[in-house]
């Protein structure tokens, strides 16, 4: 196009180009074309309002980024370099710079702490953002509980040196995004295609189902999926609950036979706390542990965390039926060993137990570590086979590249070749 070169001094412009070629250049000097007449500034530059529609954030998150997106200059103008350097540190930069950008953003009061309040304004965009992918909104309860899985997640300390209000080092935020990876995805896909990193699982049960005794809510879904792989967030479908099919193992066993796909495991029990674990294959008879190193743990209720396999060992799924021998404790578990599991339900499903487990580095599950179980529900994960993205591979150069093909839209090109 002839347009990206510049004549700036600014070395990190300078390095920030070094991380794309030409042709993506040019994409992003037309993006930049599209987004600064949208913004009426005779195409100088990028206004607040026309940059949060098109990261398709508002409030507190969006200012914030914007603020950070033109380094903090105040003057509310987005400029070219300012979109170069942004994605050449956020999309390009390593895992430490762009980890350091998501810290940044996370204290959209700009108070140089990241404090509970700056948690509570961008997890409240984040969860609006997701249930805004359904027809009606949340309810505030509802929403409110939501908010509070993902803060109890977080460790936060008093900082008496300047104020009463609890906050987050920059390393218990490292951690705080290890146990929930689908906010660390969402906050780290901003500047991405929208939607990138709000995809939640469409969850499929019979049309007679009551839908308020399911476990899986989309919060929790998307929580789930932010540890998935992209091909493994596109259905869930119902194989086994407990209220329609009793608790009943071998129940349980007949009615996800016929799915040898991955599984999630989630279990309510007495003390109200809901947990579980993901299961990479299928859950069939052995007389010791098996599995590979893609299951993993999680909780969903009073906090969300993820906890996946450490390296530790390779104690990650049980599944015993009809073993005499007492050194084999009949019913499905991850982790952990032997009558001390990470997670265990019993063959009778009647009770189990949760244990600090270094298979998953995770802590016990609930309350206390025997559990009784009161809704037990399975979900089958189906798998985007090949065929499929062969199938979209098939389609035209704009629809392979959804980057792309995002950018062409924002200028009105993207069916001029269809």
């Amino acid at each position: 196009m002839g347009n990206t070169q510049s004549n700036s001094t600014n070395p990190r412009f300078a390095l920030a180009k070094r991380a794309f070629t030409e042709k993506k250049l040019d994409d992003l000097k037309l993006l930049f074309d599209s987004l600064a007449a949208q913004s009426h500034t005779n195409g100088q530059y990028i206004s607040n309002s026309v940059f949060k529609v098109y990261i398709g954030v508002e409030g507190p998150l969006g200012d914030r980024m914007f603020d950070l997106v033109t380094q903090k200059r105040k003057d509310k103008k987005l400029t070219y370099e300012d979109l170069v350097i942004a994605k050449g540190t956020y999309e390009k930069g390593t895992n430490d710079d762009i980890e350091e950008f998501i810290y940044q953003l996370l204290d959209v009061f700009d108070d140089g702490v990241v404090g509970r309040s700056d948690l509570e304004a961008v997890l409240t965009t984040v969860l609006r953002n997701i249930s805004s992918h359904e027809s009606h909104q949340s309810e505030s309860s509802s929403e409110r509980e939501a908010l509070d899985i993902f803060l109890n997640a977080a460790n936060l300390t008093t900082d008496d040196k300047e104020s009463a209000e609890s906050c987050m080092s920059f390393e218990e935020f490292r951690s705080w995004c290890a146990r929930l990876p689908s906010v660390r995805k969402f906050l780290g896909t901003l500047l991405s295609p929208r939607d990138s990193g709000s995809e939640v699982p469409m969850l499929v049960y019979p049309e007679n189902f009551d839908p308020a005794v399911i476990l899986l809510r989309k919060e929790y879904a998307w929580h789930i999926g932010g540890a998935l792989p992209q091909d493994e967030l596109h259905e869930w479908r119902l194989l086994y609950h407990s209220t329609v099919h009793g608790l009943s193992f071998s129940t349980f066993l007949g009615n996800i036979s016929n799915d040898k796909g991955p599984t999630l495991l989630i279990i309510k029990d007495k003390e109200g706390y809901i947990y579980g674990g993901y299961a990479s294959q299928p859950w069939e008879r052995h007389a010791d542990f098996y599995g590979d190193m893609k299951s993993f743990l999680f909780q969903l209720y009073p906090k969300a965390s993820v906890y996946r396999p450490t390296g530790a060992n390779s104690n990650l799924q049980w599944c015993a039926i009809h073993f005499s021998s007492e050194s084999i404790p009949n019913g499905i578990g991850f982790g952990g060993r032997a009558h001390h599991f990470g997670l265990f339900i019993s063959a009778n499903f009647d009770q189990g137990h949760t244990f600090t487990c270094t298979t998953f580095g995770s802590p016990s599950l609930s309350k206390t570590h025997q559990i009784f179980p009161e809704v037990i529900e399975c979900w089958g994960v189906a798998i985007k086979r090949a065929q499929d993205n062969q199938d979209r591979l098939q389609g035209t150069v704009l629809e392979r590249f959804k980057e792309d093909r995002h950018m062409l839209n924002m200028v009105g090109l993207a069916n001029s070749s269809q």
